[in-house]
């Protein structure tokens, strides 16, 4: 089923929007975590519009479980519901489960969509499963898929833009000097700023101060930019 929705999304999609992906080669083969800021509903057809595999894991907030039309949808891409507030042991076990099987886990840190419309504090899950299998983060981020924006540019039968670009993966290594707890938090929160690096200043919400941006940001600086070798003295 996965294959016709993706089939479905590929069709309709650039109808709305004109999509941007860059950093697809980025992602690696076989199992990994790929994490990525949510800001609208339109956030998970982008990923099944970017990525062509079969075996994606998806899971989907609890509230969405009776709802008429997402209920039975993500029932037949084989999908589950998982309850964000709580530890969901079943759900846990299931995505373990698959990645053991080299699936792809797709995660928004953040658990919702951010209603600011920028990075919110995240939850430390991505750093849990990370961590527990080894598989690698792809952190990703997009821009162009709120709510607000897609029904302002429907309305005035507008395409959105939306742009999304993958970033290099990351292998998580727990603090060992730290608590578990902190530690988890410490991983979670590198993530969220790589994630925050790929996006514009304006998208950046809770991380936008935060130190280890800072160090992202200047790190690339000067790869991008090196500063010019001094000359040798005698």
């Amino acid at each position: 089923m996965q294959k016709w929705f993706r089939i479905l999304v590929r069709i309709v999609l650039p109808i709305l929007a004109r999509v941007e992906i860059h950093g697809i080669e980025n992602l690696p083969q076989g199992g990994f975590i790929l994490a990525s800021n949510h800001l609208g509903r339109l956030d998970s057809a982008i990923l099944y519009y970017a990525i062509d595999r079969e075996d994606v894991i998806m899971p989907v907030a609890e509230k969405y479980k009776a709802h008429w039309f997402y209920g039975p949808l993500v029932r037949s891409l084989g999908g589950f519901f998982i309850n964000r507030f709580d530890a969901d042991l079943a759900a846990i076990r299931e995505i373990l489960r698959r990645m053991k099987k080299g699936g792809i886990f797709v995660i928004a840190p953040e658990g919702t969509r951010s209603k600011t419309e920028s990075l919110q504090r995240a939850h430390s899950g991505v750093a849990f499963f990370a961590a527990k299998t080894g598989a690698p983060v792809v952190p990703v981020a997009m821009t162009g898929t709120e709510d607000r924006l897609v029904r302002e540019n429907l309305k005035r039968l507008r395409r959105s833009r939306i742009v999304v670009r993958a970033g290099t993966p990351i292998q998580v290594k727990l603090d060992e000097a730290l608590a578990r707890e902190q530690a988890l938090d410490a991983a979670t929160d590198d993530i969220m700023c790589r994630i925050a690096a790929m996006l514009p200043e304006k998208y950046r919400g809770v991380y936008a101060n935060h130190p280890r941006l800072a160090q992202i940001l200047k790190s690339e600086a000067s790869t991008l930019h090196p500063q010019p070798k001094q000359a040798e003295t005698a």
